[in-house]
């Protein structure tokens, strides 16, 4: 048998080292693209051909484009990315306000008057009209 026989001692721990390390920076470099990128979106100061134009840039020379947007735009991402989560946040509060007060009782005509509209549309029956009319009232 002449077939070669490769084993783990034919890649030493230093190959092993190096492998990882590219594949680190590999996955740091695809996040940074994605950072970037999403920045260049989120930023509501560009215009459309700014952003059309650092898109192309970075997708066509992304080592060159990458380094000249964190040079020239990198200061202020952090703050941007600040603001898109307060206004995400603030979003997220008004709804929540919202929702929360909506959900409270409110007075029984209000009720009633919710439920005669809900039986013109045809939604609900004679019976159940009277059975829901009769709940809002005893409580």
């Amino acid at each position: 048998m002449s077939s070669n026989l490769y084993l783990a001692y034919d890649y030493p721990l230093l190959g092993a080292f190096w492998t990882m390390m590219w594949i680190f920076l590999w996955i740091l470099w695809i996040i940074l693209l994605f950072r970037v990128i999403g920045d260049v979106f989120r930023d509501d100061a560009l215009s459309g051909w700014a952003k059309t134009g650092w898109t192309f840039f970075v997708i066509i020379l992304p080592f060159l484009g990458i380094f000249v947007y964190l040079i020239a735009r990198g200061r202020n991402m952090g703050q941007r990315e600040q603001q898109a989560a307060r206004a995400r946040q603030e979003s997220l509060d008004a709804y929540i306000r919202d929702t929360a007060a909506g959900t409270g009782t409110g007075s029984h005509a209000d009720e009633l008057a919710k439920l005669s509209d809900l039986k013109s549309k045809g939604e609900l029956t004679e019976a159940e009209f009277q059975h829901a009319k009769q709940k809002v009232l005893t409580s």
